[in-house]
């Protein structure tokens, strides 16, 4: 029953077996494949470990994916899908002898993982009749599956997949974070990759409305299964061990092997998380090993949770006067930089009202007319911090007809930069500090900058702890290059003691908890979520990038990564595409246009991120667990 033909000519499944052969315009000659459905793909996870996993190659991609998804009990897969592997440009001779080896190494049958080479798998094993059957916990009452404060299963393996094939493996392995064990391994993978080299591993994302086999995907054949969209919904500690461990990993790899830029004091943060994170999962798959046979009564821990739910939890009782909009008003350090300008910062009495920013000479001067006056509707926000040299900027472009205003704000502490560096962001949304989300901002920021203190007075580190440190895996290979005329030694002790300062504030984080503030650290990034296409825009002679984030598009400068201007999904119109010259035109309010040709990639990619992140803007809480799936392939498909 799982068999279907499939007509390679004209890359096609004959589905529907009520129609006759002619009806689908098939003639004597036409050579037809009977074929199963499902058939084997090779999946790299996040982690970059290896899975082998029946898929359907008659499905289309969107539906292959969410059934990946159930599988593997990860929540919201629409915001996942399916890459194709970048060909590395250095490896062509190379290239044959990898592969067969890479093969050999994946024919081992069985539940087996073993952290260290990069061939690893985890065989979804002898497979009972569809691999689907069972959906695992996937259920719309949503029963807490796992512990919020490690992440470990609540209830016996058995009860967590059901009978899906994973309960024959080892599920909990992809909630469990395997440490990098060999510099050589990331030192194999790193590439230093320039803008234009991003944007092109972005050709290879399959086309969610049609199916593997029509898109030339072989049985067997390696893809990535990654979070394509950056926008993530509910992420949830008690039923989303996998998902958070998955999205942990695929924001540890950017870092290190630097697909996302960071300055020092965010690597070395981001290092003491993840040996803080390794060390909590070695201790705790040792716990599980020692208390496997502890269950938790389920009605018990539903009940606290209801009261919990009941009680509000940790919302707090203080309500501000909800009428009137919060403002600042501080001193600031305002600069405009210009060609050949030799201007420093300039200090100005600011005050911040709903989305825009007015500048003062002076206090006394705030009740009369601004010296300069800037809305923040639609403008780009950067943060240039760095904390031991107490520096504390924002970097505004603040859009005007003719491109982008650059405005630079200084501020003098931490505090100051918070309450500021949260107002700009949400003033670039279009909200204003009465928002809720305003006091959450603040507090984010704050813990990210507290994060990344270094202790005036480091406690002595005892001699065994720093054995297990391995630096070389914890930072990415351009600081170890910083410096290469030390000694080696001298280079890890070094690092080892900024990761084990930068260690002592996380040190008392779950691990959950260090894998979120891993998470919104990522997220706190400046290019963080901006996906880069190479285009040529109407008007322009040269090729310069359209960045898509989930709200708005940017036009890019090749060379530098800079914005150049900045369109808001809020005020798109509507957006076309002309299939035959590859040109995608979007239509904004004010009577905007932006139209640009997609110069190497398919321009249903770029539809479809576009699409892709309205589709995710539409989500709500109190939707059910069910896919809109006709909806999403209305907004990203194109003409099918």
């Amino acid at each position: 029953s799982d068999h279907a033909l499939w007509w390679e000519k004209k890359r096609t499944w004959l589905l529907k077996t009520h129609w006759t052969l002619d009806k689908y315009g098939i003639q004597a000659d036409a050579k037809l494949q009977f074929t199963p459905q499902h058939k084997l793909l090779r999946l790299q996870l996040p982690n970059m470990k290896y899975v082998k996993v029946k898929v359907n190659f008659s499905d289309r991609v969107f539906k292959a994916v969410s059934d990946i998804c159930k599988t593997f009990n990860i929540r919201h897969p629409e915001e996942l899908s399916l890459l194709k592997k970048p060909r590395d440009p250095t490896k062509k001779k190379k290239k044959k002898l990898d592969d067969q080896s890479e093969d050999e190494a994946l024919e081992l049958e069985g539940p087996l993982i073993t952290p260290g080479s990069g061939t690893d798998v985890l065989y979804i094993g002898p497979l009972k009749g569809s691999i689907y059957s069972s959906p695992g916990l996937y259920s719309k009452t949503m029963t807490p599956t796992y512990d919020a404060h490690d992440g470990s299963p609540l209830s016996p393996t058995s009860a967590w997949f059901g009978d899906s094939a994973l309960s024959e493996g080892n599920p909990g392995i992809l909630a469990v974070s395997q440490p990098i064990t060999s510099p050589e391994i990331l030192a194999k993978m790193f590439k230093p990759q320039a803008l234009l080299d991003k944007a092109k591993i972005n050709q290879g994302w399959l086309d969610s409305s049609r199916s593997l086999m029509e898109q030339d995907v072989k049985e067997n054949e390696a893809l990535l299964l990654r979070f394509k969209y950056y926008s993530f919904f509910d992420l949830n500690p008690k039923y989303d061990a996998i998902r958070i461990n998955q999205l942990y990993e695929q924001a540890k790899w950017a870092i290190l092997l630097e697909e996302i830029e960071c300055t020092e004091e965010e690597m070395m943060m981001f290092a003491a998380l993840q040996y803080h994170i390794n060390k909590l999962s070695i201790m705790t798959s040792e716990n599980h090993l020692n208390n496997s046979d502890k269950e938790v009564d389920e009605v018990d821990a539903a009940l606290s949770d209801l009261e919990i739910t009941l009680e509000g939890g940790k919302t707090s009782t203080i309500l501000g006067d909800i009428t009137s909009i919060p403002e600042l008003a501080d001193y600031i350090k305002v600069f405009k930089p210009k060609k050949l300008t030799l201007k420093g910062y300039k200090q100005y009495w600011c005050t911040f009202k709903d989305t825009s920013i007015s500048c003062y000479k002076s206090k006394e001067e705030s009740s009369g007319t601004p010296a300069h006056q800037m809305n923040l509707r639609g403008c780009e926000v950067t943060p240039d911090v760095n904390i031991s040299g107490q520096k504390f900027n924002i970097k505004l472009l603040i859009p005007v007809a003719e491109g982008m205003n650059e405005i630079w704000l200084r501020c003098d502490n931490e505090k100051q930069y918070a309450h500021w560096m949260a107002a700009c962001r949400l003033a670039s949304k279009g909200k204003t500090m009465a928002d809720s989300s305003y006091n959450l901002e603040v507090q984010n920021i704050l813990s990210f900058l507290k994060m990344q203190h270094l202790n005036p007075d480091p406690q002595l580190i005892p001699e065994q702890i720093t054995t297990d440190i391995t630096p070389e895996c914890l930072v990415s290979p351009r600081y170890l290059k910083k410096y290469k005329n030390k000694q080696p030694g001298y280079i890890r002790d070094l690092i080892t003691a900024r990761i084990l300062e930068a260690h002592q504030n996380v040190a008392q984080m779950s691990l959950i908890e260090a894998k979120m503030r891993f998470i919104q650290a990522w997220q706190s990034l400046p290019e963080f979520g901006i996906t880069h296409f190479i285009a040529r825009f109407q008007g322009g002679k040269k090729e310069e990038l359209i960045g898509i984030a989930y709200n708005r598009l940017i036009r890019m400068d090749a060379s530098t990564g800079d914005a150049i201007k900045t369109w808001r999904f809020s005020n798109m119109k509507q957006w076309n595409v002309n299939w035959e010259i590859k040109m995608v035109t979007v239509e904004f309010a004010d009577e905007v246009r932006l139209s640009f040709i997609c110069t190497e990639v398919d321009c249903k990619v770029v539809h479809e991120f576009i699409g892709g992140y309205i589709f995710l803007s539409t989500r709500a809480k109190d939707q059910n667990e069910s896919l809109d799936e006709e909806m999403f392939y209305k907004l990203t498909s194109g003409w099918v």
